[in-house]
């Protein structure tokens, strides 16, 4: 009598597939990142994971603006970032449309690597959710009054802005203010207003422009320094 063969599956015990053994090999490497993660030096200019809810995502940080202790800028980014793929796939999920976010550094496991690619969302396929519990951190406004030797006094910092276009017309709207007298402001010194990156390492020295007359902020920061 002829007996019936069975082919072993994937779950049957004795020795793994190589399919198999790359599943076990990835998982085993994502349990050693999290359990034991590279630390992330401020100023390093390293790609960091981050929490995101029960989620790491990649983020990359913006250049010069890394090195604060308690809060940097970043962007979350697709896991396999720079491929051409993870840019189709992650604005289909949503990493590509939220601009510079102000990232805690407390919220940072680590510098990134490639085995917590398994624990994004977009390993799930996820869409990132609205909320990632990082504000905008886009542009500022600074007001500098600039001396003959080209060295400058910063007056004052409006911020953050959450479109690049409201910076601009901010800074516009404090030029006209200055416009005419902008030499005479603070005598020896040219005061002018320009939109420049917000620096959240230093997001403490920015005045909340929104809800306020930034022009009556101006006269303020003129004022105390004129006295």
């Amino acid at each position: 009598m002829k007996r019936p063969s069975f082919r072993r599956c994937g779950h049957a015990p004795g020795a793994l597939s190589l399919e198999d053994q790359v599943v076990v090999d990835a998982f085993r490497a994502m349990l050693a990142a999290v359990r034991d993660p590279e630390p992330w030096t401020p100023g390093s200019a390293q790609d960091i994971a981050v929490r995101v809810g029960p989620f790491i995502e990649r983020a990359h940080p913006r250049p010069g603006d890394d090195h604060g202790t308690e809060m940097i800028a970043v962007a979350v980014v697709h896991p396999d970032t720079p491929h051409a793929a993870a840019y189709l796939h992650g604005h289909q999920l949503g990493y590509t449309n939220r601009g510079w976010l102000r990232c805690e550094t407390t919220a940072i496991l680590g510098a990134w690597q490639p085995a917590y690619a398994m624990l994004t969302h977009a390993a799930a396929n996820l869409l990132l959710p609205n909320n990632i519990g990082m504000d905008p951190a886009h542009y500022g406004v600074h007001v500098e009054a600039r001396r003959s030797d080209g060295t400058s006094l910063t007056l004052l910092r409006l911020g953050p802005y959450t479109q690049t276009w409201l910076a601009c017309r901010a800074a516009d709207r404090l030029n006209t203010e200055l416009s005419g007298r902008a030499a005479t402001v603070i005598p020896g010194l040219t005061v002018i207003a320009k939109d420049a990156p917000f620096d959240v390492s230093d997001h403490e020295s920015y005045a909340d422009p929104h809800g306020v007359d930034i022009a009556a902020l101006l006269a303020d920061a003129v004022a105390g320094v004129s006295a």
